[in-house]
């Protein structure tokens, strides 16, 4: 199987003061946001239990690198996280609004985060989306994101993502694919449940600098 289940606790460590008050100002404005405009699709996760796992892996030594990515990136709370634990981070998002709100939540923090507009499939990948089957937010049309970061999926150390139900096997079938051996994904799946995972596949290597 590529993928090896990690067993890694969140950390249970108090969340600093400067994390708490970003993740108010967070909920804050996705509460503003969500009164006044409704994105399909859009559902915001539980920030808080993210931190602490994100902490879990950036203490734990098992990256391999400190590249990270969120992918569905929303309101951006995640990639955010992950600056503020010295990743380096970006994130990737279908939905331009969400893109604008991302982009001035982090920099209102005076983080460095990167956002791309467009879809986190892969160029070439599309078709292997759609065998799948069909999604209900799922999108792979938009802007090529990946040209916008100068990244590629292999480059990635750490993937966030938050898939639907019927999203899930795709999305680890594109981190499988796509992403390098070694590369860590975090998925969340509802209430306080996370999985981390480690892609243990042949071959594919993180591109040279």
């Amino acid at each position: 199987m590529p993928l090896r289940d990690l067993d890694l606790a969140p950390s249970d460590d108090p969340i600093p003061p400067d994390v708490a008050r970003f993740l108010r100002e967070a909920d804050r404005r996705i509460d503003i946001f969500q009164d006044a405009c409704r994105v399909p699709g859009f559902v915001p996760s539980d920030y808080s239990s993210a931190y602490r796992v994100l902490r879990a892996v950036a203490n734990s030594g098992l990256a391999r690198g400190r590249q990270f990515c969120e992918w569905g990136s929303g309101f951006g709370v995640v990639a955010c996280l992950a600056a503020m634990l010295d990743f380096d981070s970006c994130g990737v998002e279908v939905e331009t609004i969400l893109v604008e709100q991302a982009r001035q939540l982090a920099e209102d923090f005076e983080l460095s985060v990167e956002f791309a507009a467009g879809s986190y499939v892969p160029r070439g990948a599309e078709d292997r989306v759609h065998r799948g089957g069909s999604y209900s937010w799922f999108a792979t049309e938009g802007d090529f994101a990946y040209d916008d970061l100068g990244l590629e999926p292999v480059d990635m150390d750490v993937v966030f993502a938050y898939p639907w139900p019927d999203e899930e096997p795709v999305t680890l079938d594109l981190f499988q694919r796509y992403c390098a051996s070694g590369a860590i994904l975090i998925t969340f799946h509802g209430g306080e449940d996370f999985r981390v995972r480690r892609n243990r596949k042949r071959g594919k290597k993180r591109r040279p600098s």
